[in-house]
């Protein structure tokens, strides 16, 4: 059974959707003592079983079950009026007009069949399971713990953390307002408290007695250290691993964290219809007080847009998800960045 205490550095890997986690990803993070991840929200069956099989082929035999697989907790969206559409659809042709790019309102099914996505965890076990957008169906995290997967949550607030602590999950992935990527929140339409990691964490300690995990805005050891003084059990970091030469990011999405710290890292639904935090580029700035489709529509409306986009290697129409502290990420391997995050802890440790 997987204990946080297990880790030889307390640090998972983001779990990122879309072909930023890859198995030589998670398995570098694995093997150099910490957790690795994959973001399977919009994979099918077929390929989270080839990533398992395949990450099992890289990682040693005292970690050979050491990865988190994460999966989004999609709720059926409704379609708004034909009006409603009619409008999302111009402001994006709008925004592409100078651009050879067809658009057109996606028809259902809309969201991918959890259950049928889960079948691979089953089979391959590996040490963790989360999920992000809200609760799962309790049959799945009973179905886990039978098998000695542990299974954590994505909170932004209290209310949400008790929540998850009630179903019997094993741990809680606390989530600030700095994290890159799409926000946790469970109900994108109700107010967001946008809490700090640092001012949830503090909440969260009389509240909660499982185990969290600090997620937002953390890049270096000095920061791994201060979300592990409020009482974290490990740092997630995700933006941190971007630019990892093992990271699966497009070319534009590495020059962009890399490069382009002037722009800033904001909240946008023109992408996907859910807020997601990234570098601010022409698309977001194009799409402000337009009119987008619900989660995940938006995201099915938008993809021949991406995927041109990657295709063309052009940063300004892709989605460049990245936290609020991306100008600090550091450009080397997974395992090279692991082994500077273990010296910059020991050496804090050692001159406080």
């Amino acid at each position: 059974m997987f204990k946080f205490s297990d880790l030889l550095i307390p640090v998972i890997q983001a779990p990122m959707a879309g072909g930023i986690n890859t198995p030589q990803l998670a398995a570098a993070v694995a093997n150099a003592g910490g957790l690795g991840s994959f973001g399977f929200a919009y994979s099918s069956p077929e390929k989270i079983d080839a990533d398992l099989k395949a990450t099992t082929a890289l990682l040693n035999a005292a970690h050979s079950k050491r990865v988190n697989a994460n999966f989004f907790v999609f709720q059926e969206p409704e379609m708004p009026s034909i009006d409603v559409q009619n409008q999302a659809l111009a402001d994006l042709r709008t925004v592409l007009s100078k651009r050879p790019i067809s658009v057109e309102i996606p028809k259902p099914p809309y969201i991918p069949n959890l259950k049928d996505m889960l079948e691979p965890i089953w089979i391959h076990r590996p040490d963790v399971l989360t999920f992000h957008f809200g609760l799962p169906e309790q049959e799945f995290i009973e179905r886990a713990k039978e098998l000695g997967i542990q299974v954590g949550i994505t909170a932004t607030c209290i209310d949400e953390a008790l929540k998850i602590q009630a179903t019997g999950a094993d741990f809680i992935v606390v989530q600030g307002i700095e994290a890159g990527g799409h926000r946790g929140i469970f109900h994108p339409d109700q107010a967001d408290e946008k809490l700090s990691v640092s001012e949830l964490l503090k909440q969260l300690q009389a509240h909660v007695s499982i185990p969290m995990v600090a997620a937002g805005g953390i890049m270096n050891g000095r920061d791994i250290q201060g979300v592990l003084a409020l009482g974290a059990v490990a740092a997630q970091m995700g933006t941190a691993f971007l630019v990892a030469s093992e990271s699966g990011a497009s070319p534009a999405h590495r020059r962009y964290v890399l490069n382009e710290h002037g722009r800033g890292a904001q909240f946008t639904q023109a992408f996907s219809g859910r807020p997601a935090q990234g570098i601010l580029n022409q698309y977001m700035m194009e799409m402000k007080n337009k009119t987008y489709l619900p989660f995940p529509i938006q995201n099915l409306l938008t993809a021949s847009m991406r995927k041109w986009a990657g295709e063309q290697d052009d940063g300004e129409y892709q989605n460049l998800w990245a936290g609020t502290a991306y100008a600090k990420a550091r450009a080397m391997s997974a395992q090279d960045l692991m082994k500077t995050l273990q010296a910059e802890l020991i050496s804090l440790k050692n001159h406080p």
